[in-house]
């Protein structure tokens, strides 16, 4: 099996719209999370999210493209721009054809165009059928933002999306290792983008008792682990990375961060919102990650957990843990990324395996925001308070998802 690496980063989320703008503020523990203004939230239970605060126009896109694009979309082509170029390979569009046609795109969105959607519903409702834009199905399919990032960047290889709710990046990201790992491709952009924080998905989420409503202190919303956590925050943005087949990084010189070692999926198969409390079904996650790289648990120093603030999740994700790492558990550094730039949904595997890469490649963990109050439930090491320097050799990357899918990405420091 051919060996995967990681050589290009990029991210948009509520702490920065791009790695260089935004990692300061992760390692410094910073908020993202504020009161929405984007729309009226008369009558909406919760009232705060982590929003991109960004100028698309300033950002490089006219009249036409705000037209044709969702915003999860033109989160996702920014996000491939910053990777493309990170990883020296921003002048990939003009590369020979035989080569581009080993290149992919394999992106996820949990939602997709869902702005585009009620946007036109509403066109449809005041002015009719025939006054709801041609561009509307191109919009808001969920395709859009992995066909839009090969178009922009002239990738003829295998190019698709996942959809399977918080867990579509980690399928994603899996999916583009194998295709590297067994020589289908030697390079592929692979991540999520998503861009839910709407009326309808926030009362939606809402109904469904998963929202945080500490709607007076935005800044202490989202609390992964901690005793007093009410629910997750809704965040939005993008997180996409460049994989490429290890030889072939090497041979032009490429800044590794880090090597994909092993990818786990598995589901509960028990219901479709609420996690199995016993834990198994993500620790089998976690263990078949373990196999795929070849490693012990004692292995491993550091899990960016999914750590959505709501209640089940983090008491089953910790039970979990417990259940893989046995004593060693009590070693291992966890933290959320979540607890600042709120829950990506179907982007939050791309985004938070960006900071664990980030983690491998300069040993320094960031924090869990707003961990102060112990629960008996959760009783690892959540780092709080501040960023930590330590070794990373081997690191785990969690998600868990809505329809009882659960994702573990390995990735560490290249070795031999």
């Amino acid at each position: 099996m051919r060996r995967v690496v990681i050589t290009g980063l990029g991210t948009v989320n509520a702490l920065g719209l791009s790695v260089e703008e935004s990692l300061p503020r992760i390692l410094a523990g910073e908020n993202g999370v504020s009161t929405l203004t984007r729309f009226d939230t008369e009558g909406q239970a919760a009232t705060i999210a982590a929003q991109v605060d960004w100028d698309p126009e300033a950002c490089g896109f006219g009249v036409q493209d705000l037209r044709k694009l969702d915003p999860f979309t033109m989160w996702g082509l920014m996000a491939s721009d910053e990777a493309l170029r990170d990883a020296g390979l921003e002048g990939l569009a003009q590369a020979p054809e035989e080569e581009r046609e080993r290149y992919g795109a394999i992106i996820a969105t949990g939602i997709g165009g869902i702005t585009g959607i009620l946007e036109q519903q509403q066109v449809l409702l005041e002015r009719g059928p025939r006054r709801v834009s041609p561009h509307f199905i191109p919009r808001i399919m969920a395709n859009a933002v992995s066909g839009q990032v090969s178009i922009r960047h002239g990738l003829l290889g295998t190019c698709f999306t996942t959809s399977s709710a918080c867990a579509s990046a980690g399928h994603a990201i899996g999916m583009a290792w194998r295709a590297i790992q067994y020589g289908d491709a030697d390079l592929i952009i692979t991540g999520g983008s998503e861009s839910a924080i709407t009326p309808l998905s926030m009362a939606g989420f809402a109904s469904a008792k998963a929202l945080s409503t500490r709607n007076e202190a935005p800044e202490l919303a989202s609390r992964p682990f901690d005793k007093d956590r009410d629910g997750f925050v809704m965040g939005e943005g993008a997180g996409l990375l460049v994989f490429e087949e290890l030889e072939r990084a090497r041979a032009r010189g490429a800044r590794i961060y880090a090597e994909v070692k092993g990818y786990g999926s598995t589901d509960d198969a028990y219901h479709i919102t609420a996690p199995k409390q016993d834990g198994k079904g993500p620790a089998r996650a976690f263990q078949e990650a373990l196999r795929h790289a070849g490693l012990k648990p004692e292995q491993v120093q550091y899990v960016n957990a999914h750590g959505t603030s709501t209640a089940f999740n983090d008491s089953i994700e910790t039970t979990a843990i417990k259940r893989v790492f046995g004593e060693h558990a009590k070693k291992l550094a966890v933290s959320s990324t979540k607890s600042m730039i709120g829950h990506l949904l179907g982007a939050a595997t791309g985004v938070e395996l960006v900071y664990t890469a980030l983690a491998v490649h300069q040993d320094l963990v960031h924090p869990t925001r707003n961990y102060t109050t112990p629960d008996p439930d959760c009783d690892l090491d959540y780092v709080p308070g501040e960023a930590r320097a330590m070794k990373v050799q081997n690191a785990l990357c969690n998600s868990l998802g809505f329809g009882g899918h659960n994702v573990s990405i390995c990735i560490g420091k290249v070795e031999g």
